[in-house]
């Protein structure tokens, strides 16, 4: 009992004085993520990858598990305590463990969790996302978001599919993702090295009703995606989950990665991934900047049906199955979900929280003024605000 104590006071203290020195020393969080992810990654990440599954997901099972279990233990024991007076100390000894039980694992969780992504936070952003980034106009946000929309109209045409028009794909996606990961490693250092490869998630179906693609498990090193979802998501989401991996938490930044990742892949099916994850984002900016004029929408370039078709996260087919089988209602799963994301967001200093996802329109009109600067228009007239759409 003391031994187990004394660890769990020990987690408690290493987690509160890593969280405490990252958020006053964000040196501190650059040097731990470029020193300490890797060990971390090539020792308990190769071990947790060996498994074909993922296992975050059945620590989370069992740790519910363990939770129930203490916690009925401690109410079986305390309705135990007022009728058999005579065991006082037994019943006493049970209610210690229970809680010790809860304390140990929780304990040890929120050092798993801070070690792998509550210190990640605390690192220095993607250059381009300083404050010092300057605005860009109507007229630039028309053009990116007409080549992106070009790009998988194209791309659409070309990925193999079957004879019911669904995209279907024959070689190992998890390893294709790993590779491009490590292709873009050239680049950003941090991407290069070890990865384990993304693991389909059995709650896949509770996922959907999160309208979650991916997770990654901080306390596994794993990164997981939604096997419910269309064919063509899983790429750039892979992708998206394994820049967590190696320490990119910001979700505009993952987001970003997975897009560089895929588009510069050699796979077709990749490519189309990858601009079709950034696709809604860019086209919803873009509405907002021209004032949701629909006209001015429509005079550019249109987004073919077969890539909405694509686009769409869960077959309707599918989501009769997943709300047949759902214990509990989507919207309620969703809301939760959504304020649960938002605030980890916020508690961790991402201040837009959930909104923070489309900032990756912001890191693309970086990435093409600065590496295909053909892209942008010569001449601009004026500046949108991102945030006011003034």
């Amino acid at each position: 009992m003391r031994k187990h104590l004394t660890m769990m006071i020990v987690f408690l203290l290493l987690a509160t004085g890593l969280n405490i020195v990252a958020v006053i020393s964000p040196g501190f969080s650059d040097f731990y993520v470029r020193t300490f992810m890797p060990i971390w990654l090539n020792s308990y990440g190769r071990l947790t990858g060996i498994f074909p599954f993922s296992v975050g997901e059945i620590m989370i099972a069992l740790v519910m598990m363990l939770i129930a279990i203490a916690i009925a233990s401690g109410l079986v024991a305390v309705i135990f305590f007022f009728v058999k007076k005579n065991k006082v100390n037994f019943i006493i000894m049970i209610i210690k463990k229970s809680l010790l039980t809860l304390g140990y694992l929780s304990s040890a969780a929120l050092l798993l969790v801070t070690m792998n992504c509550f210190v990640y936070y605390r690192c220095t952003k993607l250059t381009v996302m300083e404050s010092d980034m300057r605005q860009y106009s109507v007229e630039e946000l028309t053009a990116i978001r007409n080549y992106i929309v070009m790009k998988t109209n194209e791309l659409s045409l070309v990925v193999d599919r079957d004879h019911d028009d669904n995209i279907v794909y024959s070689n190992d996606m998890a390893a294709q993702a790993v590779l491009s990961m490590q292709k873009l490693g050239s680049k950003y250092e941090r991407l290069s090295g070890y990865y384990p490869e993304p693991k389909k998630i059995l709650a896949s179906k509770f996922l959907s009703q999160q309208y979650m693609k991916g997770y990654y498990f901080p306390f596994s090193l794993e990164a997981n995606y939604n096997g419910m979802m269309g064919t063509i998501h899983v790429p750039a989401t892979m992708c998206h989950e394994l820049a967590h991996v190696k320490g990119y938490l910001f979700e505009e930044e993952a987001n970003m990665l997975a897009f560089l990742a895929c588009i510069q892949s050699d796979d077709l099916t990749f490519q189309y991934s990858g601009y079709l994850s950034v696709l809604n984002y860019i086209d919803n900016d873009f509405y907002k900047a021209v004032n949701r004029d629909k006209s001015k929408y429509l005079e550019q370039v249109r987004i073919e049906e077969r890539v909405k078709k694509d686009n769409t996260f869960i077959t309707e087919k599918d989501w009769e199955e997943i709300e047949k089988k759902a214990v509990i209602k989507t919207e309620t799963v969703k809301k939760a979900t959504q304020k649960f994301t938002d605030t980890t967001l916020v508690l961790n200093g991402v201040s837009n929280g959930y909104e923070s996802y489309s900032d990756v329109v912001k890191l693309l009109m970086y990435y093409y003024d600065e590496f295909e600067p053909d892209m942008m228009p010569a001449e601009t007239t004026f500046v949108v605000n991102a945030e006011t759409n003034e």
